[in-house]
């Protein structure tokens, strides 16, 4: 296909395909002359997975580069290529190993332990579950990483949901794309659910007094 189908089929413009194609986020297609050049379904898989990432989930450019270079490299790691495309792993040719000199558990380490999770070690979220807790302590709230179990089982189910929207993908990065787009568009669904659920539960839980038909 000429630019211009790739442009249609994509919904992404001409002049940021070839921004793209400058910034060696979409590789190039086979020349036809000297001004034109021929894309297929890769590149169309391959443009609407850059865009997901610079458009929907945020990602800068240059960053967007990196990612879409290691998931080049680990193309058949299905599970990894989900963890790169949505942050929960960083692009790294190094494998997780532990650290020669030993750690206090963090509670990130002990929940991820307690639910028998397969968590990277290098996975940012360690970082948030910990710090999390720590500024709960700080303000007198009784947290630890037990608070958190219940809330994680919770997790479990959504993400068995988003997991099973992907399989009739065959494309890996048709997939990845998905993931991307499930993630991150439905978060602010999620949180909006959870308040939702909070303001009935508050409802059925305190009543407000019935305060009869108003009177002069």
């Amino acid at each position: 296909m000429r630019i211009s189908e790739l442009s249609r089929r994509s919904g992404v413009p001409v002049a940021t395909i070839k921004y793209y194609l400058r910034e060696e986020l979409l590789p190039a297609g086979v020349a036809t002359s000297a001004t034109q050049a021929e894309y297929d379904d890769h590149h169309l898989r391959r443009l609407r997975l850059a865009r997901a990432l610079i458009a929907v989930r945020g990602l800068s450019v240059s960053t967007t580069r990196e990612v879409l270079r290691a998931l080049d490299e680990h193309s058949t790691d299905l599970h990894l290529l989900f963890g790169l495309a949505l942050g929960a792993v960083v692009p790294t040719d190094e494998p997780d190993s532990p650290s020669d000199q030993p750690q206090e558990p963090t509670p990130a380490d002990e929940l991820i332990s307690a639910l028998g999770w397969e968590i990277s070690e290098k996975a940012p979220t360690r970082a948030t579950i910990t710090d999390t807790i720590h500024t709960l302590r700080e303000l007198g709230l009784p947290a630890d990483w037990q608070t958190l179990v219940p809330y994680a089982r919770l997790a479990e189910r959504t993400a068995d949901l988003d997991l099973a929207q992907l399989e009739d993908a065959e494309d890996p990065l048709e997939r990845v794309e998905r993931a991307v787009l499930l993630t991150i568009l439905l978060e602010p669904v999620l949180l909006a659910l959870r308040r939702m659920a909070q303001e009935n539960e508050s409802a059925k839980r305190h009543p407000r007094p019935d305060t009869g038909p108003d009177t002069d």
